[in-house]
């Protein structure tokens, strides 16, 4: 499988339940600022409001850094409406909760499960040109840590800005960053 890395999101058309409202969501919207894709199985789960809950919980941090966070399932946004309305969890997000019930997105994003119909849980960091930056797929028995997705879009802006830097393993926004150079190699 060909890497998702520093290729731009294939042209999309999803609904969304936002705020409650039902509104569209295409890749467009993804351009002039950051992104943060957060791919999850299905509505009405058990790791799923527990993320949408840290999500939530982190959102003002994300909104600080110029991002919004849209979660995707395989649900349709009417199962989203429901799920926000009935899950105390759920119903704390304040970002788009967007359906892909024909798979449009999981599939360009390579997180589809086939046999399932379901999404693996997998985390994008897409930049303002709609470029994906960073990228994370695994196991849906495993829930995801928002503040490690805030750390690498922090990452991600600042080598952006940055361009003739690197940030080191466990990189925290404020930290040394690195200069490449044949004088490090071998030296670190």
């Amino acid at each position: 499988m060909q890497s998702l890395i520093n290729t731009e999101v294939q042209p999309f058309k999803a609904q969304a339940f936002h705020n409650g409202a039902f509104i569209e969501v295409t890749e467009a919207d993804l351009k002039g600022k950051w992104s943060v894709m957060i791919f999850m199985p299905a509505a009405f789960t058990f790791n799923c409001p527990t993320e949408i809950e840290d999500a939530a919980d982190n959102y003002a941090e994300f909104q600080k850094c110029g991002a919004e966070v849209y979660i995707v399932t395989t649900d349709t946004h009417f199962s989203h409406k429901v799920w926000h309305e009935t899950s105390a969890a759920v119903g704390k997000a304040r970002f788009p909760l967007v359906g892909d019930p024909t798979h449009t997105l999981t599939n360009a994003f390579g997180v589809h499960i086939p046999e399932e119909g379901l999404a693996l849980r997998g985390t994008f960091v897409i930049n303002p040109d709609g470029v994906i930056k960073t990228l994370e797929i695994h196991d849906n028995a495993i829930a995801r840590d928002v503040q490690e997705t805030l750390r690498k879009l922090k990452a991600a802006q600042y080598v952006a800005a940055h361009p003739n830097q690197v940030c080191p393993a466990k990189w925290k926004e404020g930290a040394a960053t690195l200069t490449p150079s044949l004088d490090l190699v071998g030296k670190i």
